[in-house]
């Protein structure tokens, strides 16, 4: 909820995409699911030992 907080007084410091979560669903759905997303980054850093980089995009091996 704290990014909620953090739309409404300063909407260019927030992720587009969770703005654009915030316009499709209501608050809680939104929150929930930047919870959850946020979860699921945490949880791979910690099972593979790396750094969180804020920008990262991995690369796609066929």
């Amino acid at each position: 909820t704290a990014l909620v907080r953090q739309f409404k007084i300063r909407p260019d410091r927030v992720p587009s995409s969770f703005a654009a979560l915030l316009e499709r669903k209501p608050m809680r759905v939104a929150t929930v699911a930047m919870a959850n997303k946020m979860a699921r980054i945490i949880w791979a850093l910690l099972t593979r030992g790396d750094t969180y980089q804020a920008n990262h995009v991995p690369a796609i091996t066929a």
